[in-house]
């Protein structure tokens, strides 16, 4: 069954949304492949090791020489296992980013036009009020716009669930240290169930979501030596935010 919210798509909404749906699938696949390449190996060898310990060790008369080089190539094989998590780990770190000095009402205004493409199918009202001034930031403009971006699809989808019109607040303002965003949604509000979860990696409340959003967009601001979190409003909906530092604080 397609909502209606899927019929009033335009052609060109409709794309974007196959294409990211892709990339999501396809990054999600190819992780998962890279796990069980690097792990099945070295948990085959700990089943069998452990079964040959076994047999070593209930014996009339255990063979304990031969049990503890048994129990040595179990230890290799976990270690083994553990550096292939690693290499893995490896591929998705941040280190490498490109961090140039950036403010973030441009990263905004950037995405402006692709935000107001989301608000379109449910009809949302995306209003931004960012300080006239901004201090530079030094980020990888790119991860800090996929946050943004993330946090703001994230948003409409829980005004979509409200029980008023949707709404969607972008606002940023800066103080002495830090560049302070946070994106507000006019939906029901997170659940308290599931407060804890929020930001763990493959937890979602989507039927089709790949729970990577949050944990990807922590793993960034955290790279960025940020903070982000969230809160529920008493007016309802919710508030999630991030801060990042700001690139000369003393300048400031």
């Amino acid at each position: 069954m397609v909502s209606s919210n899927m019929q009033n798509l335009t052609p060109y909404e409709t794309i974007l949304n196959q294409l990211m749906e892709i990339a999501r699938i396809s990054a999600l696949a190819e992780m998962a492949s890279g796990i069980a390449h690097e792990l099945n190996q070295p948990l085959g060898a700990i089943a069998t090791f452990s079964q040959a310990g076994d047999r070593l060790l209930n014996r009339p008369e255990p063979m304990v020489p031969q049990a503890l080089e048994v129990f040595r190539q179990i230890n290799a094989a976990a270690m083994g296992a553990g550096e292939g998590i690693r290499r893995i780990r490896r591929l998705f770190d941040h280190q490498d980013a490109n961090h140039t000095p950036s403010r973030m009402n441009t990263l905004i205004e950037e995405l402006r036009p692709l935000l107001a493409v989301l608000a379109t199918p449910i009809r949302a009202n995306l209003t931004i009020e960012v300080d006239a001034a901004m201090p530079e930031l030094m980020v990888d403009r790119l991860r800090i716009q996929h946050v943004l971006f993330a946090l703001v699809q994230n948003a409409f989808d829980a005004s979509a669930q409200g029980s008023g019109a949707p709404r969607v607040k972008i606002a940023a303002h800066a103080d002495r240290y830090a560049v302070e965003t946070s994106v507000t949604d006019s939906g029901p509000g997170v659940s308290a169930a599931i407060h804890e979860h929020l930001f763990r990696p493959f937890f979602t409340t989507k039927t089709q979501g790949t729970g990577l959003g949050l944990a990807s967009a922590r793993a960034i601001i955290e790279a960025h030596g940020g903070t982000i979190g969230f809160e529920n409003l008493g007016t309802g909906g919710s508030r999630f935010w991030f801060r990042l530092p700001l690139a000369d604080p003393a300048a400031e």
